[in-house]
């Protein structure tokens, strides 16, 4: 467990007294990792950072478990002396300010988007246990759920269900069914978007006859603005008061923003987070339960993704639709087979696959991240490290991408600043 502890965060950490902290000698005992991700002039993270010390500090003094738990600080401060401030009133260590190449590897593995975040990770294998770490120090204060991993959706949403006419069923009605599980609210701008265009997806797919069915899990600051927002849906959702189901959702499935849609297969497992991006890129419903593609066509409701973590974008000299068919011929197996891999080992893709053709999005995307006019084009972006790795070559062949990718998973690629 200590030699992939190590792997993970390095051969040293440092605690509030600028001592270094010995990796392998966090304790034989220890299961889970709780990553910390903040930054001392996000206010957010100042208030969560005290709801968390008091947990720990509880945790420590009265967990059976109390040797199994352990949490390191990711600091994205770009000033040591905030950071050192910051650390001050932690009572457990952090990644060294300036091991900033490894913060952004955990950032990128973790896929964090937003501050603070909490993610609970299994000390022997890195394997995500609790992604929203955040609500299990607001709703288990005193640890007693420990160590938060994940249970079937069937027995998180188990209880009765809402329809907009008041009726109820119990959600055992959903079993055989795939299921969308929609974390919205109506004061949410782009959530309200996203409903209208639900709500014909919705329809279209109960009308050829498959078995579908929606669940909201309101985001909502009041059971009137609830009541308001689901009279428009024809769906099912958990009843505004129940909140503590609400929030057991909202872990279960590590929601960072709204509005997220999360796609079920009919057995209760994840097909995709993305339902969001899917059901916008895809209003026929052609491609529904939506299982995720290898290689996607970039476009201005999927650019979002490459905000989430690495992206391989290949740009081509293509303006017509089926012109972009032979660059995803050409990095689709490379592209599968890293799934393969990545899915084998359940853990998530380190690397999303994109083509982008000759269009005003792709234009600002280049214009954006400074990349040369050049076409074929071979990038790997990482928009949250702010940085880019090129290769510029006359003929781009399959061994060219696989090389490419190889390279920048073995991290012998050295990136250029965006």
């Amino acid at each position: 467990m200590s030699e992939f502890l190590v792997g993970l965060l390095g051969e040293r950490l440092v605690n509030s007294e600028k001592a270094e902290v010995d990796v392998q000698s966090l304790g034989a005992k220890l299961s889970l990792v709780g990553l910390f991700f903040g930054c001392s002039l996000n206010a957010p993270c100042k208030q969560f950072n005290g709801s968390l010390c008091e947990f720990y500090s509880r945790f420590k003094k009265t967990s059976e478990h109390k040797d199994k738990l352990e949490i390191v600080f990711i600091s994205s401060d770009q000033d040591q002396k905030h950071w050192q401030d910051f650390l001050q009133e932690m009572p457990w260590p952090a990644l060294p300010f300036k091991d900033r190449h490894k913060k952004m590897k955990l950032w990128n593995k973790y896929k964090v988007t937003s501050i603070p975040s909490l993610v609970f990770v299994d000390a022997a294998t890195g394997k995500v246990v609790c992604r929203n770490g955040l609500l299990v120090v607001r709703d288990d204060p005193k640890g007693l759920e420990f160590p938060w991993g994940p249970k079937p959706f069937a027995e998180v949403v188990a209880g009765p269900l809402l329809r907009n006419n008041r009726q109820t069923t119990d959600s055992s009605s959903l079993e055989g069914h795939y299921v969308g599980v929609y974390f919205s609210a109506h004061w949410c701008p782009p959530c309200r978007s996203l409903t209208r265009v639900l709500v014909e997806s919705y329809r279209t797919v109960k009308e050829s006859g498959k078995k579908f069915e929606i669940v909201f899990v309101s985001a909502d600051r009041s059971e009137e603005s609830f009541k308001q927002y689901f009279s428009e849906m024809p769906w099912l959702a958990v009843p505004y008061p129940d909140e503590a189901r609400r929030s057991r959702l909202n872990r279960l499935y590590g929601i960072q923003g709204i509005p997220t849609l999360i796609l079920l297969d009919a057995e209760g497992h994840m097909i995709t987070r993305q339902g969001r991006v899917e059901v916008l890129n895809d209003p026929e419903c052609r491609l529904f339960p939506w299982h995720p593609r290898p290689v996607l066509e970039l476009s201005e409701s999927n650019a979002v993704q490459l905000h989430e973590g690495p992206c391989l974008v290949l740009f081509v000299d293509a303006e017509e639709e089926g012109e972009l068919e032979p660059a995803k011929e050409l990095i689709q197996p490379i592209a599968e087979k890293l799934m393969a891999k990545y899915k084998a080992k359940e853990e998530e893709t380190p690397l999303l696959f994109f083509v982008a053709g000759e269009d005003d999005m792709t234009d600002s995307l280049r214009d954006y991240t400074n990349l040369p006019e050049a076409a074929p084009l071979l990038t790997i972006l990482d928009m949250s490290a702010r940085a880019k790795y090129v290769r510029d070559v006359e003929e781009i062949t399959p061994a060219v991408v696989e090389q490419f990718v190889g390279d920048f998973l073995a991290e012998k690629l050295k990136p250029e600043p965006i």
